[in-house]
């Protein structure tokens, strides 16, 4: 089956293209050198998220990998550690870069279902203050984690840990605003047990690049440093910035709307025989391709004008993003009902 419809493109929120008021925002940006300081429309953003989400200063990157490569050279020294999930995106999928560029040692913990790290197994892995081991100086968290919803008395169990035992706690909020809109509050409600946290601008709120890290003003200026080091000093970047700005004003309260459609989706798939509804959370949707092969669903799916990105194992990822609308949706439905007849 082939179609001139547009693509629908499931594999990630991050394929998502700017809106045409959002990139009449961009054009109308004022702009100024950010690597002296001076782009105005940067410094604006930077200013918003730190006040809206209770931090002293914030640091517009390029990326949420620099993000978190920044929070993590910030947070640590050479010969330190950091405690993280051993799926989490900060340690399988970000090039290793905390070890590779800052001699920073990972100590990786099976996650729990929701995501959690279990707060007891995190105790027990906290090295003794022994020359023989690294020093555990961080904890990283992940929120949403395969759009799973930390629980916020988890959040609060992990920061008293930290308290007790003298770590940081980073957050890598790459969809922190999908977890608040699941939870009906405010992103700071979130982010108030934590130290640092990376804010990704590019998936589900639509901009085309860009996070911002978080913290004291003490671990932007050291996270400032870092990223001249990393190479994501930027010059006119309020171009960029102002992407970001459009979208925490527009796109934020529409991700209920991608949450919603996949929850749609989710239910559609009941009683498809090729395909299995595994779970589905906030704007995720996970299916097991039980006949047929991953290849033939993809090629199936890549005829129907439906793309989606299959891995190594028969579970496939789709994504609802701002750019699949309830058409969209159908469409997908109709293309999995059609893969099990």
């Amino acid at each position: 089956m082939s179609t001139s419809l547009p693509v629908i493109d499931l594999r990630s929120d991050t394929v998502t293209r700017p809106t045409p008021a959002m990139r009449e925002a961009m054009a109308r940006a004022e702009v100024g050198d950010d690597v002296y300081g001076e782009d105005p429309t940067v410094n604006a953003l930077q200013a918003r998220l730190a006040v809206e989400l209770g931090f002293e200063a914030g640091l517009f990157v390029p990326s949420g990998t620099q993000s978190n490569l920044l929070a993590l050279l910030a947070h640590c020294e050479r010969g330190d550690e950091y405690i993280v999930g051993m799926d989490a995106h900060t340690y399988r999928y970000e090039g290793g870069g905390a070890a590779v560029l800052g001699s920073i040692q990972p100590q990786p913990l099976v996650q729990a279902a929701d995501g959690s790290l279990p707060v007891d197994a995190v105790e027990q892995a906290i090295k003794p203050d022994d020359p023989h081991f690294a020093r555990t100086r961080l904890l990283c968290l992940e929120n949403t984690w395969h759009g799973r919803v930390l629980p916020m008395d988890y959040l609060a169990a992990a920061r008293a840990l930290c308290d007790r035992r003298g770590l940081s706690l980073h957050l890598d909020g790459a969809r922190l605003f999908n977890a608040a809109v699941a939870l009906g509050l405010p992103p700071r409600a979130i982010v108030r047990h934590f130290d640092s946290v990376s804010v990704c601008l590019s998936k589900g709120l639509g901009a085309p690049v860009g996070s911002v890290l978080l913290g004291s003003q003490a671990l932007i200026a050291q996270a400032r440093r870092w990223r001249k080091v990393a190479g994501g000093g930027m010059r006119q970047a309020g171009i960029l910035a102002a992407a970001g700005l459009h979208a925490l004003d527009h796109h934020a309260a529409a991700l209920a709307d991608d949450h919603a459609r996949a929850a749609r989706l989710a239910a559609a798939l009941e009683g498809m025989s090729a395909v299995r509804l595994a779970a589905q959370h906030t704007n995720m949707v996970f299916i097991d391709v039980v006949a047929g092969g991953t290849d033939g669903f993809r090629a199936h799916m890549e005829a129907a004008g439906v793309r989606v990105s299959v891995g190594y194992t028969p579970r496939v990822r789709l994504v609802l993003h701002r750019d699949v609308d309830d058409v969209g949706v159908e469409r997908t439905i109709e293309a999995l009902r059609s893969f099990s007849e």
